[in-house]
């Protein structure tokens, strides 16, 4: 069986119940979530041998988010521990004309204040075939970021597959690294690279000619973003593939959702699904590399139905309050026959 490796912060996340706004909440409610985190538990619904690589407190916090994770057969065996705190994000969720808001409480987390050497690469990646990353974590420290690119290196010296969700956050990067000077030596080392229309264009001024993402209105050319991909491929020689996620916000409840992926001489293009009643977007975009991730390995040679697998799943992601995607292969793999009718399974 393949054995998944991501790395990354998981957080506690405290939102406001149904479309409540921050200022009306008398209560939140707490789940766990974060980038590397969702991927894991996506791929251990699907079956997946998966750690998850962390720094944690010592805290009673910190110990229930691991036993969360282990509800959901991610494995964390390799986490470090130390510092004081587990992160915090606390979540609006808007509704229609509304957009919804993320705070972040996360200074000071235990894996902000990681160093490269505390993690031994070497024996997490032992027998793996593959390691996921995203760039919120060089984002959140200059120690992330060490001993991400300890991670990254590492695991092309074994031979191990390497993926990335560019992921900007613009609100994280406050360390005195600008993205564009730290992501690029991490994303050479990659083989698969993912983003959406605004990533590429954050972090390396790769941008499709002629989008305007605020002008879509729900409708998404493809086409156009064949070049966002050449040219990620043109500055990282190692990619093998380049996917871009497509969304169409018509608003906060109904966003239209698809994705490309481009090997290098073809592309492919995905089915398009029409989102009208969104519970929770948040962790979108992790539970399509999920998807991916699962797709890949278990579609080899089939880039076409590892996109329609990633879709789909992350289609079904918007349906499902809390960070993780919690559906299982057959439910993804019933979206991409068709089968969208939400009937009752007796």
């Amino acid at each position: 069986m393949a054995k998944v490796v991501t790395f990354g912060e998981v957080m506690l996340r405290l939102s406001t119940p149904g479309y409540l706004r921050f200022s009306q909440a008398k209560q939140f409610d707490a789940t766990f979530g974060g980038g590397e985190a969702n991927v894991a538990v996506s791929l251990a619904n699907y079956g997946i041998d998966v750690q998850f690589v962390t720094r944690l407190p010592e805290n009673e916090i910190a110990h229930s988010c691991v036993r969360d994770l282990h509800s959901y057969g991610v494995g964390t065996d390799y986490c470090v521990y130390g510092g004081d705190r587990l992160g915090i994000y606390f979540l609006e969720t808007g509704a229609v004309a509304r957009g919804s808001k993320v705070v972040y409480d996360r200074a000071h987390s235990s894996i902000s204040e990681i160093q490269a050497g505390m993690i031994d690469w070497e024996k997490v990646l032992a027998g793996a075939s593959w390691f996921h990353w995203t760039g919120i974590t060089p984002a959140i420290s200059q120690g992330a970021a060490d001993a991400c690119l300890e991670a990254v290196r590492t695991a092309n010296r074994l031979g191990v597959t390497v993926s990335c969700d560019l992921n900007y956050r613009k609100n994280l990067w406050k360390y005195g690294k600008k993205a564009s000077e730290v992501m690029p030596a991490l994303v050479e080392c990659c083989d698969i690279i993912l983003g959406n229309e605004e990533d590429a264009e954050k972090v390396f001024g790769i941008k499709p000619e002629g989008f305007d993402a605020a002008a879509t209105e729900g409708k998404v050319n493809a086409a156009e973003f064949e070049s966002v991909c050449t040219q990620l491929m043109q500055k990282f020689p190692r990619a093998k593939k380049v996917i871009i996620t497509l969304r169409g916000s018509i608003n906060a409840n109904h966003n239209t959702w698809g994705g490309v992926l481009y090997d290098g001489q073809k592309l492919y293009t995905s089915p398009r699904y029409d989102i009208t009643h969104i519970v929770d977007r948040v962790g979108g975009g992790d539970s399509f590399m999920g998807g991916l991730i699962y797709g890949l390995l278990t579609y080899t040679g089939d880039d076409q139905k590892a996109l329609n697998f990633a879709v789909a799943a992350s289609c079904l992601k918007h349906t499902i309050f809390g960070d993780y995607n919690q559906v299982t292969v057959k439910e993804v793999e019933n979206l991409m026959k068709g089968d969208a009718s939400g009937r009752v399974s007796r």
